[in-house]
């Protein structure tokens, strides 16, 4: 049976109801189960002591290597990671692949502000869904309410909805379907009003 394997491989201990929130969206948006676990190890070289950062890019291959047998797995953490050409990304994905990471720690300031939990659970849930549609073979949409648009900053990830846009929840089914990844166009969203 397919599944989603949310993995908590953070350094604080997780808020319950925070992975409880991506597992609902996730369940919702691509209609596949999806269960929590939390990870008494982390990839050790991950950390760039010059940056102050863990490498998304890393985290994937470890996420791959220690649990590739999943249909899907989906990291979360509250690192602060970034890729080379990048400041920092609230998360990465291999494109057709099976692994995915988001982060938590761009996505608000503290949990602890009134609203602000609420805020960064919703932010996290939208970039969930956004890097596991990555892994389905979705690129970026061009529709900025779709889950699949583009996020460089938070203004972008607050613009847009936790659910997938008609086009990319069309695309996913086919993909799903045929099992295997096409390149996709970043796609304008005339249906999705």
């Amino acid at each position: 049976m397919s599944e989603v394997l949310l993995l908590w491989i953070g350094g604080k201990d997780p808020v319950p109801e925070l992975l409880e929130g991506v597992r609902r969206s996730v369940r919702r948006e691509y209609e596949i189960p999806a269960r929590i676990e939390l990870s008494q190890e982390a990839p050790a070289d991950a950390f760039d002591a010059r940056r102050g950062q863990h490498s998304s890019t890393r985290i994937l291959s470890w996420l791959q290597e220690r649990h590739g047998g999943a249909h899907r797995v989906l990291g979360v953490t509250d690192a602060d990671l970034f890729i080379p050409i990048l400041t920092f990304v609230f998360g990465e994905a291999q494109l057709g692949g099976r692994a995915a990471i988001v982060s938590t720690a761009r996505l608000g300031d503290t949990p602890l502000i009134p609203g602000e939990a609420a805020r960064i659970a919703l932010r996290l849930q939208k970039e969930a869904v956004h890097e596991l549609g990555h892994t389905f073979g979705l690129l970026h949409c061009a529709d900025a309410r779709c889950a699949m648009a583009r996020s460089p900053s938070l203004r972008h990830v607050d613009a847009k909805s936790t659910a997938l846009c008609r086009a990319c929840r069309a695309r996913t089914r086919e993909l799903s379907e045929n099992g295997d990844v096409h390149e996709q166009e970043e796609h304008a969203n005339p249906d999705c009003r």
